[in-house]
């Protein structure tokens, strides 16, 4: 294994260990009872942050930073099946979520920002009952890896992943330079190994041929690049 995904293995696997402590950070719950209250919350400083982010480095905090990504792919020993990809799905769940959140605010207005409103002493898991709550979100991402495939959670569920793929979105509308995967076609040998080592479940192969890297369940993880021996594949920062 290259260096590269070594490192970015190890951030996923630590920032999955502190989920007991920033599991509210991105809660889909305390933003809405926030939002009831006309208090911007912590989860809406997070979404906030990785839509800005993915300005400028599309989804690279679900490949580097995800503490979903954690177990998710700790997982791939066990289950290494790459998924049918069903994103719409995570739409369905998202559109009326961030629907609600908006009207709310709109009906109640912003009279406070508090980055700890629902996070006692600034930590999730604060009280027994919490703990509910982190295992439900567990099983959700072992249930889905096992049964489905290859970070299912990712291309089914998170509530986190559309706020950079519309960030991503309006990136390209405004081309301007960003983080982005550059490759070159001449040198592909047809190995077969980025398709095969992509955690997204990506046809990587297929999108070098075409000449275009975009593709919205992409997470910048770095894992093609890694994988090509030919040098393919690399990061870049361009339009």
């Amino acid at each position: 294994m290259k260096r590269r995904q070594k490192i970015r293995k190890t951030l996923i696997f630590i920032s999955f260990l502190l989920f007991p402590i920033t599991m509210f950070y991105s809660s889909p719950a305390i933003i809405i009872f926030g939002a009831s209250r006309g208090i911007i919350a912590g989860s809406f400083i997070s979404f906030s942050i990785m839509f800005v982010a993915s300005l400028v480095v599309g989804r690279l905090f679900c490949g580097w930073l995800c503490p979903a990504a954690g177990i998710q792919e700790a997982l791939f020993t066990v289950q290494d099946k790459r998924v049918i990809k069903n994103n719409w799905i995570k739409y369905l769940i998202w559109l009326p979520w961030i629907s609600t959140i908006f009207i709310l605010f709109i009906r109640n207005g912003v009279r406070s920002v508090e980055p700890l409103f629902g996070i006692k002493y600034g930590i999730s898991i604060s009280e027994p009952r919490h703990y509910i709550v982190y295992f439900i979100f567990l099983t959700l991402f072992v249930v889905l890896s096992l049964a489905v495939g290859k970070r299912s959670f990712c291309h089914h569920v998170c509530w986190m992943a559309p706020f950079m793929i519309a960030g991503r979105r309006v990136r390209n509308l405004l081309t301007w330079p960003s983080l982005r995967l550059k490759a070159d076609n001449a040198r592909c040998t047809k190995c077969h190994l980025c398709v095969k080592h992509c955690p997204m479940s990506l046809d990587v192969e297929k999108m070098v041929h075409e000449g275009s890297m975009e593709n919205d369940e992409c997470i910048l993880c770095g894992s093609c690049v890694d994988q090509c021996k030919a040098g393919a594949l690399n990061y870049a920062f361009f339009k």
